[in-house]
């Protein structure tokens, strides 16, 4: 089974489920893959997460799209 790393663990901790549920599953890509950060985007009505190979692995950025 995939372990995600401490920091996205941390980055998940007092989030919503509604978030976590939009969030994981790229952070479990970027787990399983191990070679890029993850992007989550903060849009008006939610977010949107994907691997952003510019941000190393185990790292989270957020960003306003």
């Amino acid at each position: 089974m995939i372990q995600l790393p401490a920091s996205y663990k941390e980055y998940l901790a007092g989030k919503s489920e509604s978030f976590i549920n939009t969030v994981r599953p790229v952070l479990m890509q970027s787990a399983a893959e191990k070679s890029h950060g993850v992007r989550v985007l903060v849009l008006p009505h939610g977010h949107q997460a994907h691997l952003d190979d510019t941000i190393p692995y185990g790292t989270v950025v957020e960003d306003i799209d």
